[in-house]
């Protein structure tokens, strides 16, 4: 169990201790727009904001890296009309808010299987990519028709067949090997999240990064993704910088 600490919003961040990479679970549009006697569509309309508000706030903090789980390989069992607006975001969302992102120097990225996404779709991914292209500050990426346990098996897969036509030996596949095989290894250094955060008050990883979170500081918390704010992540940052991360270590006294 994780040792609590009191925090509150009078504590100051250290800004030399700002996770490199954030990564975020973004759950609970439904259930927002469902206490407000609205359309699911709305808390998902309403998201899209939160979404705004936590890039800049990630981006303005230091940030390298916010991973956002957006869509994932199971969200495709939806009502049909719910996964049509899901699929509808994208060019909804980017087509005013690329401007705002290249005048705070952030990138786009997208992970998972893109070519499986409506045509529509795609092409407003890729473009988002291309004109943020020439920003070399944090790195918006988006999980988008992803799902870690696919993700696993194709860089299994991909390494085999790297074995299999001899550019690769058995005893060379290491956790570089792995890692670099996998959908995030564009991020490099910064593949692996430092801070998972969870909204909503889930606890669980649905099928999220399973390799990449292996050593990540896991935080949740019951705000529901629509109302969490930039003094929220402020705060779930603030857990982070309280705990001890020894990556299987110990702690050395001084």
């Amino acid at each position: 169990m994780f040792r609590k600490k009191e925090i509150n919003d009078e504590q100051t961040l250290d800004l030399s201790r700002i996770p490199n990479h954030v990564a975020i679970i973004m759950d609970g549009n439904g259930r927002w727009a469902q206490k407000r006697h609205l359309p699911r569509i709305a808390g998902h309309k309403r998201g899209m904001e939160t979404v705004k508000t936590i890039t800049k706030a990630a981006s303005q903090l230091g940030v390298k890296v916010l991973t956002l789980y957006a869509f994932s390989t199971e969200n495709w069992k939806r009502p049909e009309q719910e996964v049509n607006y899901l699929m509808s975001l994208p060019g909804k969302f980017f087509s005013n808010f690329v401007p705002e992102l290249v005048a705070n120097n952030v990138s786009v990225n997208v992970m998972g299987e893109l070519d499986q996404l409506p045509e529509e779709t795609q092409k407003v991914v890729l473009k988002a990519i291309d004109d943020t292209a020439d920003c070399d500050g944090m790195i918006l990426n988006f999980a988008l028709n992803y799902g870690s346990r696919r993700e696993i098996i194709l860089a299994t897969k991909q390494i085999a067949n790297e074995v299999q036509s001899g550019n690769l030996a058995t005893d060379d596949i290491d956790s570089a090997v792995f890692s670099n095989a996998l959908m995030t290894s564009s991020l490099g250094e910064d593949a692996d999240p430092d801070l998972l955060i969870r909204t909503s008050g889930e606890q669980r990883i649905s099928n999220f990064l399973l390799w990449q979170i292996a050593y990540s500081e896991l935080y949740f918390t019951d705000e529901l993704w629509p109302d969490f704010k930039a003094s929220s992540l402020k705060r779930a940052i603030l857990t982070f910088q309280h705990r001890d991360r020894r990556f299987g270590g110990i702690k050395q006294n001084k």
